[in-house]
């Protein structure tokens, strides 16, 4: 399932809207070697692959080991951590790379959602509010960003530049400031880009 999530990870860099039909191999490569934010995400959905869906357990043992490095090495070139044990759905896009932090817990994050630089998303709270967020479909999480604690984002939300995020937002929300305040109901629409016709499997 992974390796398929890659696929419609790498669609949103290959086949960015409804306009992009083709994209040469050469093309493709080139997208590849220079945009870093790709680099992280590859070893994400193969640590996470490694981790939750290959089923040899001496032969994934050997693999751990050996994606530790890789791994390292893609977090201090691209400033990205995306660590395995976060459930991150098909599509994800990661506009900038730099200072992109998804670490503590178990992190949930759907489909189609974008991230960008220097996005914190991580553990916050006491007692039995302690935990780390649950994020929907659609999210579009604008530069700067950051969500804690054990709270969920609907589907379809955009969060505003440098917003910080402690409380459940629902469905289309628009939020914006420190603390994040809704100001409409206007949706993602606008800021979530991709190939539908590419990216139908999951729509």
């Amino acid at each position: 399932m992974q390796l398929k999530y890659l696929k419609h990870d790498l669609y949103r860099y290959f086949y960015p809207d409804d306009e992009v039909e083709k994209v040469g191999l050469l093309t493709k490569i080139k997208i590849v070697i220079f945009t870093q934010a790709i680099w992280a995400i590859v070893v994400y959905r193969l640590k996470r692959w490694i981790y939750y869906e290959f089923r040899i357990p001496l032969i994934r043992s050997i693999l751990k080991f050996a994606i530790a490095p890789l791994e390292l090495f893609v977090q201090t070139a691209t400033g990205i951590c995306l660590e395995a044990h976060n459930d991150i759905g098909p599509g994800l896009y990661v506009g900038h790379f730099g200072n992109i932090i998804t670490y503590a817990g178990d992190i949930k994050i759907g489909k189609f959602c974008n991230i960008s630089h220097e996005n914190t998303i991580g553990i916050a709270g006491r007692g039995d509010r302690r935990g780390v967020p649950e994020i929907g479909d659609f999210v579009y999480i604008a530069p700067g960003a950051k969500i804690f604690g054990k709270i969920k984002i609907g589907n379809n939300v955009a969060i505003g530049a440098n917003a910080v995020v402690t409380k459940d937002l629902p469905d289309n929300a628009i939020a914006v400031g420190v603390p994040a305040k809704i100001i409409n109901y206007n949706s993602s629409k606008d800021f979530i880009e991709f190939n539908k016709r590419k990216s139908r499997e999951f729509l």
